[in-house]
């Protein structure tokens, strides 16, 4: 173990920052997760992510066996190029040559990666993709993002953009508007807006339900409350998870169309806690349920749809087994 080569992934959000080191053979030595304060200014933020990049190379005691720094970011970027372009939400880090500046400080050789597709990769490597050569993996949020992973290696397009499902535009003509111009886009429907959306539209029609009076006690509507009251019978609540995961099927036959993945993945923070509650079973056996009614049946029959496993590390640890492809 003390000679096999180590590589630092670092998934870098708007709020925190994970970093954590992964051998060549996938073990995690090391995991921690900072707040970042977006207030603090670029510079300083960057002094502060090499800080957090040689702190969890000391506390794995990793030193001269670091082969190479996987990082991930969101925004759009030029990955070949190493620069984030527009991070949505790291103001100040437009046209930023990441990639660049931290080999520089750390003289190692670096990657950058949007944070979907490193998932995507995690999921690939060490979660629950490794048995399948391609992959698309959704991650449900405050929008929806993707990643795609074929023939073992991330999808990035000719472009930097490619894996961008979310955006797909489900409904042309009287579609939700989007802040980006992509009216009727998935995510409008199925993101965590999309859900809070709709509920506050079925509340109107629907005010004597349990969401009804939780709206009317003051309590905010978010994709947890929805959940709970899902969880404690609420019929709105329910429909409405189940909607989402109609939407999110529509979604899914079309990249299953396209591109024909062995496994469909979902992961992010809207995943109604998984395998390990009756709600999380049903949100997956309704999504299978209806791709199964929309996909060329060979499709449906062969094409694994099922939750990622890595949760909030897949992002540094696919960081990380990108560095390590670069390598390969």
């Amino acid at each position: 173990m003390s000679g096999e080569q180590r590589y630092v992934g670092v998934d870098i959000g708007g709020s925190s920052v994970k970093t954590g080191v992964v051998t060549e053979s996938g073990e995690v030595l090391a995991r921690r997760t900072t707040a970042m304060e977006l207030g603090d200014g670029r510079d300083a933020m960057l002094e502060r992510l090499y800080a957090l990049i040689e702190e969890i190379i000391d506390e794995s005691d990793s030193g001269s066996n670091v082969a190479g720094i996987g990082l991930a970011a969101p925004g759009t970027m030029d990955i070949p190029g190493g620069v984030i372009f527009h991070p949505f939400n790291l103001p100040g880090w437009e046209n930023l040559p990441l990639r660049d500046l931290v080999a520089e400080r750390f003289d190692l050789p670096a990657v950058l990666q949007n944070d979907a597709n490193a998932a995507a990769f995690g999921e690939y490597w060490l979660g629950a993709a490794q048995d399948a050569d391609s992959l698309m993996f959704w991650t449900l949020g405050t929008g929806i993002g993707g990643g795609i992973v074929l023939n073992g290696r991330v999808w990035e397009g000719a472009h930097s953009h490619a894996g961008e499902c979310g955006h797909m535009i489900i409904q042309q003509e009287g579609g939700l508007p989007s802040e980006f111009g992509i009216h009727g886009s998935l995510e409008l429907y199925a993101g965590a807006r999309g859900l809070v959306r709709r509920c506050q539209e079925q509340l109107e029609a629907a005010p004597d339900s349990l969401l009804g009076s939780r709206l009317k006690e003051g309590q905010e509507i978010t994709p947890l409350v929805i959940a709970e009251a899902a969880k404690a019978g609420d019929q709105v609540a329910d429909e409405l998870i189940m909607e989402t995961a109609r939407y999110l099927a529509i979604g899914t036959v079309n990249v299953m169309h396209i591109l024909n993945p062995a496994m469909v993945l979902i992961g992010g923070a809207m995943t109604f806690d998984q395998h390990d509650s009756e709600l999380g079973r049903r949100f997956l056996q309704k999504l299978q349920d209806e791709v199964r009614a929309r996909a060329f049946p060979i499709l449906s029959e062969r094409t694994v749809i099922n939750y990622a496993t890595l949760g909030g590390d897949a992002g540094f640890i696919g960081a990380a087994g990108c560095a390590r492809a670069a390598r390969l």
